[in-house]
């Protein structure tokens, strides 16, 4: 079946104007333009954009989608399954939000009072979820699915005078990188206080630590201009810095 701008619009509930917009930007072109020069879509188009909706609901930026549609490789069926594993983690995490306020709200009527560390789990799940979404693909394909996972329990579990450390440490961290930058070399006391702090603060996530590891994600940072904008926040350059002065730290330069 093929639709218009118009009824594809009435039926997915997709303005018209942003059908004209994703074919502007190339993102979902029609499959062909009629005599009377209207859009026409077919199944493949309606397909792709239900594909389109699916990363938008889970908030995956138009710039992403594109590049990932466009992949020589891309697998529509592995796509989608994707995507379901995902609402599921959505899905659990407002399940917990949920049974936190309920939780709190029978605590606070004259309930069984609340343990602390259960006023936070769902907190927690959106903050996997963040860095699930953000950062999840390139971990996962770095350090393995069972070091992820590892890694959130360890998260999920921890305390909220523990999670509010490490909340803390991450804070000084960036204060104390753009001082130690001002130093100019990685392997001043003071670059080599950040990257102690560092391994402290990864220690508050990671079921177990190696060089090998720490020297990895220093590199990603560097490679990867997600993590490059996050420490440069602190100073420009801060990250391939912070790099070098945890190689020093870790003994693989001088």
């Amino acid at each position: 079946m093929e639709y218009t701008v118009n009824k594809l619009a009435s039926m997915s509930g997709v303005s018209g104007r942003t059908l004209r917009y994703y074919d502007q930007i190339g993102l979902l072109k029609p499959a062909r333009i009629n005599s009377s020069g209207y859009r026409i879509y077919g199944q493949q188009e309606v397909d792709l954009l239900q594909q389109i909706l699916f990363y938008r609901e889970l908030e995956v930026s138009l710039e992403d989608i594109m590049e990932i549609i466009n992949q020589p490789n891309f697998d529509r069926s592995k796509a989608l399954k994707n995507h379901y594993e995902h609402l599921k983690q959505k899905r659990a995490r407002l399940d917990k939000i949920m049974a936190t306020v309920e939780k709190t709200i029978a605590s606070m009527e004259g309930g069984t009072p609340m343990q602390d560390i259960e006023k936070f789990e769902g907190f927690k799940e959106k903050l996997i979820e963040e860095n699930e979404q953000k950062y999840g693909k390139e971990i996962r394909e770095k350090y393995g699915d069972d070091t992820v996972e590892a890694s959130n329990a360890k998260l999920r579990g921890m305390s909220q005078e523990d999670y509010d450390a490490m909340t803390k440490l991450g804070e000084e961290i960036m204060v104390l990188l753009e001082k130690a930058y001002h130093t100019g070399d990685p392997a001043s006391a003071e670059a080599q206080l950040v990257a102690e702090k560092h391994k402290e603060w990864l220690m508050y996530s990671w079921s177990t630590y190696s060089k090998e590891a720490h020297a990895g994600l220093a590199d990603m940072y560097v490679a990867d201009e997600r993590f490059t904008a996050y420490y440069d926040k602190a100073v420009k350059g801060g990250t391939k810095f912070l790099r070098d002065a945890i190689r020093i730290y870790l003994g693989l330069e001088e």
